[in-house]
């Protein structure tokens, strides 16, 4: 049976190859197009490998991939790596069933430059001079083994006040919630100040980590157009005027894929934007952290209605799983109770180590070696990017590449992925079901610490881009 309708599927393609007009892929997709939308080739149905329809066909693998891609931008087909091309049917997910992973199950034998993580520094050494001397300290030992404030103790809040310190924007610990991690701070803040059903607008390329949180919640999402800089203050306000909004969630500097940087204008004018529909902004400071002279936060021109949420989790140790949430002070005790539903308090040990690193410079320490290993990485790759159009920022650990036509970011991360190397597509970060861009985000972050290695997966990576001395084949 399978056979048959792949054959049926083929012939319609091969009736509208020869009877359409236009360049071949538009006439192949064309066909497709109305074969799907009427039923024909049935929701669900997967479509023949790129290579067995060309050689029936008789065209070249990259018109079926330029036919393949033309459906996908449409959002008729779903595109999964490793197991070929679907026509969507409702209900039909990107790849997300469990969300995007910091942490990778993958066998050994790959090299991973999927995911943004912290490159291990000195930090081990300092946990051991840390724990070595609050083993000491019966008093520190006593604090750490109890319940604490929900928000944190006093001293944990004033280090998370220091760590939050911008130019021209100084958090009042106070207002400052001590959390298990920037995610955690998210969750909270969505889980105290938003209800399911509610919409949030966002980025349309943006932190996987807020898909996966808005889905758990029932919290609908909306993806904004985006230039160079971030978001469109024009396409929030079209939007809001549009549908029921409640917040705006984006990362200002460093965006996440994209790599983008609010400039000051931008960030005045979004403000506004937000000011006249009463939207409430969650702020994510995750790589922000990374650039020492960057803009002010939103926090600190909207600080009535801004959630600013950070971490040490890019900067100086990811394990300990600590973030700080500044929220303004009527909303305060609404996110400590969130907290309190998920674990009671921020854990004391992880804190008071936390607090120690910021107030003896060892955090500060810890972000510069960050900063520099980041630089060194990507100078030790970069020459190989040459001639791919892609976009990064100074401080940020992974390069934004586009594809080039006619192939398809999925097509790339499957090739890769036989050839033992890891990427993450624009797939991961995209809101929505709007058409995907084809781009791949590369990191420099593996933690295995070889430069070979890291050399051989970005020149991999070129040679599947076609900037290398040749392509690979599946």
């Amino acid at each position: 049976m399978t056979v048959k309708t792949n054959i049926d599927m083929v012939s319609i393609m091969r009736e509208g190859l020869s009877n359409g007009q236009g360049v071949k892929y538009k006439r192949l997709s064309d066909v497709m197009e109305r074969g799907i939308l009427e039923g024909l080739i049935e929701p669900g149905r997967k479509l023949p490998p790129h290579r067995v329809l060309s050689d029936n066909l008789g065209v070249t693998i990259g018109t079926i991939s330029r036919a393949y891609g033309e459906l996908e931008r449409l959002g008729l087909v779903v595109a999964r790596v490793g197991d070929g091309t679907f026509v969507r049917k409702r209900g039909m997910e990107r790849q997300r069933d469990e969300g995007f992973r910091n942490f990778s199950e993958e066998p050994r034998q790959y090299f991973d430059m999927s995911r943004n993580m912290h490159i291990p520094g000195q930090e081990t050494t300092f946990l051991a001079q840390s724990f070595q001397t609050l083993s000491t300290n019966a008093k520190f030992l006593q604090d750490i083994s109890a319940y604490t404030p929900d928000a944190g103790l006093p001293r944990y809040r004033d280090a998370g006040a220091q760590w939050l310190v911008q130019r021209d924007f100084h958090p009042i610990p106070e207002q400052v919630i001590c959390v298990n991690g920037g995610q955690h701070g998210l969750l909270c803040a969505m889980m105290a100040l938003l209800r399911a059903g509610d919409t949030v607008v966002t980025e349309q390329m943006t932190y996987p980590g807020l898909i996966t949180a808005a889905r758990m919640l029932g919290i609908r999402l909306i993806g904004l157009e985006m230039d160079d800089e971030g978001v469109l203050p024009g396409a929030l306000d079209e939007v809001c005027r549009n549908h029921r909004i409640s917040a705006l969630y984006c990362t200002p500097t460093i965006q996440n894929p994209t790599t983008a940087v609010l400039s000051v204008a931008r960030r005045e004018a979004l403000v506004r934007v937000c000011r006249e529909h009463n939207l409430l902004i969650l702020e994510d400071e995750a790589h922000g952290v990374l650039v020492e002279d960057r803009p002010p936060p939103l926090s600190h021109f909207a600080p009535e209605r801004t959630i600013l949420i950070s971490s040490l989790s890019k900067a100086v140790s990811a394990g300990l799983r600590v973030g700080y949430v500044h929220a303004p002070p009527a909303l305060v005790s609404r996110i400590s109770a969130a907290l309190r539903s998920t674990c009671w308090m921020a854990t004391p040990v992880t804190l008071e180590l936390a607090t120690q690193w910021i107030e003896n410079g060892t955090a500060e320490y810890l972000l510069h070696q960050q900063i520099n290993e980041i630089s060194r990485r990507k100078a030790l790759v970069q020459d190989l990017l040459a001639g791919l159009e892609y976009r990064t920022h100074l401080n940020s650990p992974h390069f934004w590449i586009e594809v080039p036509e006619p192939w398809r970011a999925s097509e790339i991360e499957a090739e890769l992925k036989q050839n033992n190397y890891l990427i993450a597509t624009a797939e991961a970060f995209a809101v929505g079901q709007t058409a995907v861009p084809q781009f791949i985000r590369a990191s420099i972050c593996n933690t295995s610490g070889d430069d070979q290695l890291l050399r051989a997966g970005f020149d991999a990576l070129a040679t599947a881009l076609g900037q290398g001395g040749g392509r690979f084949h599946l």
